[in-house]
């Protein structure tokens, strides 16, 4: 390889001489006969750096402008001594000698022959080349990125500068990234819709909470996808989750370790080593929880014989407790200057134990009132395992920007649970009636998912086109035994018409083009069409029932167009047209009765929801590090896919009785729109104090005309406002602020988010659906403070209170011909978590090899010559 770089460096040495003696020579007398000649080595070290860039160049004047340029002379790399020598050069005149070398400061320095004109050979001696440490981002770093990047097409929030979330999940995390909003559950919705998320640019079979904050680089937001991505996700965007990846020469990694107030520990570790063509990265993670909620919900069903309306109220205390671990573990092997492949591993796992305690009221207001009070108690056990491996390839062409890369991802996950639900009536002197009810729940169930990619870029002039593939291929198989105490029988049995044995599978395959270029100077557009099909195949084991459907041939077309009026001030127009499909749980028409206060069943006449999306966004760089970005967005939806709650009859029961209930189901409404206004600002305020604003006003309606009398165009105004306060202070402390406040808003639309089913636990009639509810206004301060010690700041200690004010409720109200229902909760307030973190590295100079690395400071791929 070395060779061959040489050769190139030869031939440009020799093109040059060529058109110097081709008559743009200034050598006047004497000709092109000088040679410079030296060794670059080390500063530290005083030994040759193999394979430096060693240029002369030389100004002159262009003879159709006039003006005076840089022109080459000559060029090469060093050879393994550090040696070069450049020769045929003219001899007057002053020249530049540039050198560099990777992780090294550059040397530009001026050089002559001199007036002696006998010595046209001149030793330029020994030039030394300083480390720089900024290059090499080891320990020490000198320029690091800011909390929060934005761009017209994506913002990126870092997470290694948000310190309220150490040691904690990307669930927290999500609360402090602008634009984005999470409630108490760790449900995450953007412009009030719940988007899809992605792990390193991929869809995933995780959920946030199983991916700890200490494992991940940035999250970007992608609020409008183009055609290169998925168009499943309906009306909101992408949250791409970017893993930890470093491509350091050398080693380096960290460790760290914590505590919160309720005696749960987190540690784990990084490291990476790169050397030579390969590239080694590993991350342990370790994180043990303790989640506690309170809650109220009071109800009234109604009926349209009054003598049944009931009024319920319901008083909860629940407790989460467990562990999970995330391990990951990868090489990216570099073969040579345009070919590379990459194989890591994701292997998160974990248990969890809850409890929760109902004290349960109900009122039914016939003559004379009939009361009755119950004390449930609930113990569900929970586990999961997960592998993930993947592959990917790419190939670097010799055009610049000309690539081809291909990847595998496979993922195979299982889970199982067990849950006790005990019921206990009382009496009207307060005393437990006998042989109270007793349910328990026996879960099990497997799921592999295959996802094979493959993407193409083609420079052509000023413009580019991308191609791509992609199939995506899921079967899930889950065993649901439900079974009630039999006292005559003395043992627990299980009720057939709610237990249940299925799988099913899942095929998406999809095949995009973009085309993007320039119009002028200032003008640029892509435009990008998409084409998906998908299908897929549910089974009930136990009965034989079969559910299939098919989506044939569907098109999604993007349009990104974007005016600039210089650096950092740029207008985009773009807008793109998304799917989402009903699901397999929402679709299966089995009743889930695991807890007889949330009966929820599938709706199989449910059809796939379209979105059509618009926004204009406007990025202005204000100077000194101010920045404003600015969108409108508007997006319609056609057959909204959404929860619904409604009184059923002949509902099964865990007794195997059949009779009428409230039941949780989800129906497509007539059609959704959102439109609003998004303000997201960077504002350092001075050297020691930086803040970031996001604001959100929004308009979300809801046409449910026809489905229910009482619903109707469900329509309200609402504002969603978030921002992070940075302090850098003396001695190294920092102090950071992080705030958000939610309005009064319709419950956000599922977008067809709705998940697996079956564990209980909620209150009556679960939570609101946005066809039927909103939201009342909730808001919430997280505070924390880092010191940075030892040298080079390795070592900080991290304090971290979250929801300080204890302010934090969800607080919804919902109803519709059949209820009333009114609901609250707190969850994990005033938690206090104490981190440490140490940062370790080292560099070796020699592992800077030109031949095997990329101009860049990283190192991640050879340079293409």
């Amino acid at each position: 390889m070395k060779t061959f770089l040489f050769s190139c460096f030869c031939l440009l040495s020799l093109s040059l001489f060529a058109q110097v003696r081709g008559g743009r020579s200034v050598s006047g007398a004497g000709g092109n006969t000088g040679r410079f000649y030296g060794r670059i080595v080390d500063g530290a070290t005083n030994k040759g750096i193999d394979a430096a860039s060693v240029q002369l160049v030389q100004a002159r004047r262009d003879s159709v402008s006039g003006k005076s340029a840089d022109i080459s002379i000559a060029g090469q790399l060093t050879t393994s001594k550090g040696n070069f020598s450049l020769e045929n050069l003219p001899v007057r005149g002053k020249f530049r000698l540039l050198v560099t070398a990777i992780g090294y400061t550059p040397v530009d320095k001026e050089v002559s022959f001199g007036t002696d004109m006998s010595g046209f050979d001149k030793d330029l001696g020994n030039i030394k080349l300083e480390l720089d440490v900024q290059q090499l981002g080891e320990v020490t770093v000198v320029a690091t990125k800011p909390i929060f990047q934005m761009g017209v097409d994506r913002r990126i929030f870092n997470v290694d500068k948000n310190i309220t979330t150490t040691g904690q999940t990307a669930t927290e995390i999500m609360k402090n990234v602008p634009g984005v909003n999470v409630d108490i559950d760790g449900n995450v919705t953007l412009r009030n819709a719940a988007p899809t998320i992605f792990v390193d640019g991929r869809p995933t079979t995780m959920t946030l909470d199983q991916i700890p904050a200490d494992a991940i680089e940035s999250v970007e937001i992608i609020t409008n996808p183009s055609a290169k991505f998925d168009a499943s996700g309906g009306m909101a965007g992408i949250l791409n989750v970017i893993l930890k990846k470093n491509r350091k020469a050398g080693y380096n990694g960290n460790i760290r370790a914590g505590i919160d107030s309720r005696g749960r520990i987190n540690f784990g570790g990084d490291l990476n080593v790169k050397q030579g063509k390969l590239n080694f990265f590993l991350g342990l993670n370790y994180n043990q929880r303790k989640s506690i909620s309170r809650g109220e919900t009071y109800r009234e069903n109604l009926f349209t014989d009054k003598s049944r309306n009931t009024i319920l109220n319901q008083y909860s205390n629940s407790t989460n407790s467990g562990s999970f671990a995330f391990g990951r573990i990868g090489f990216d092997y570099l073969m040579d200057n345009r070919n590379s492949f990459t194989v890591s591993a994701a292997l998160p796992n974990g248990s969890f134990n809850s409890g929760q305690t109902d004290d349960i009221y109900v009122d039914t207001l016939s003559t004379p009132v009939q009361s009755q009070h119950a004390l449930r108690t609930t113990d569900n056990k929970r586990k999961f395992k997960n592998f993930g491996p993947s592959l990917g390839y790419k190939h670097l062409f010799p055009n610049q920007g000309h690539e081809l890369t291909a990847d595998v991802n496979f993922n195979s996950s299982s889970n199982s649970g067990h849950g006790d639900y005990t019921t206990k009536y009382y009496n009207a002197d307060g005393s437990f009636q006998l042989n109270p009810a007793l349910q328990k729940l026996v879960s099990s169930g497997t799921s592999t998912f295959w996802t094979i990619q493959t993407d193409y870029v083609l420079p052509i002039g000023k413009a580019k086109l991308e191609a791509g593939l992609r199939a995506a291929v899921r079967d899930n198989k889950n065993i649901i035994d439900n079974l009630s105490y039999d006292y005559s029988r003395g043992e627990f049995v299980s009720i057939p018409s709610v237990s249940s044995n299925y799988k099913y599978n899942d095929q998406v395959y999809a095949a995009y083009t973009t085309y993007s270029g320039k119009i002028g100077e200032s003008f640029s557009y892509q435009l990008g069409l998409r084409t998906e099909s998908s299908k897929y195949t549910g089974t009930l084991l136990n009965t034989g029932d079969r559910f299939s459907n098919k989506y044939p041939l569907q098109f999604f077309p993007s349009v990104f167009l974007t005016r600039s009026f210089g650096p950092g001030n740029d207008l985009q127009l773009n807008y793109s047209r998304r799917i989402n499909r009903p699901n397999f749980w929402q679709l299966i028409p089995f009743y889930d009765v695991s807890d007889i206060l949330n009966i929820s069943v599938g709706n199989p006449g449910l059809r796939p929801e379209f979105t059509n999306s618009f926004e204009l966004n406007y990025n202005k760089s204000l100077g000194k590090g101010h920045s404003l970005l600015t969108s409108v967005f508007y997006k319609k939806t056609n057959h909204l896919i959404t929860r619904y709650q409604s009184l059923q009859y002949n509902v099964p029961l865990p007794d195997g009785k059949l009779d009428s209930s409230m039941v949780i189901s989800y129906i497509n409404a007539n059609s959704s729109r959102s439109y609003g206004l998004e303000v997201t600002s960077k504002n350092p305020l001075a050297k020691w104090v930086d803040v970031t604003t996001n604001l959100n006003f929004y308009n979300a309606q809801i046409d449910n005309s026809g489905l229910d009398s009482m619903l109707g165009v469900n329509d309200r105004w609402a504002f969603f406002g978030k921002m992070n306060v940075n302090f850098k202070l003396p001695a190294n402390f920092t102090i950071q602020l992080s705030g958000d406040y939610q309005s009064r808003t319709l419950v956000p639309q599922d977008g067809g988010g709705g998940g697996r089913r079956g564990g209980g636990g909620g209150f009556f009639g679960g939570t609101s659906s946005a066809s039927q509810g909103y939201i009342n206004p909730n808001y919430g301060v997280d505070i924390a403070v880092r010191k940075e010690f030892m040298k080079d700041k390795k070592a900080a200690v991290t304090v971290s209170v979250n929801d300080i004010f204890k302010t934090r409720i969800y607080d919804a109200h919902s109803e519709n011909s059949y209820f009333v229902q009114d609901m609250w909760r707190r969850r994990d307030w005033q938690v206090v978590r104490v981190n440490f973190s140490y940062r370790f590295g080292k560099f070796d100079a020699s592992l800077f090899k030109r031949k095997n690395n990329r101009t860049g400071a990283d190192g991640g791929d050879d340079i293409i010559q």
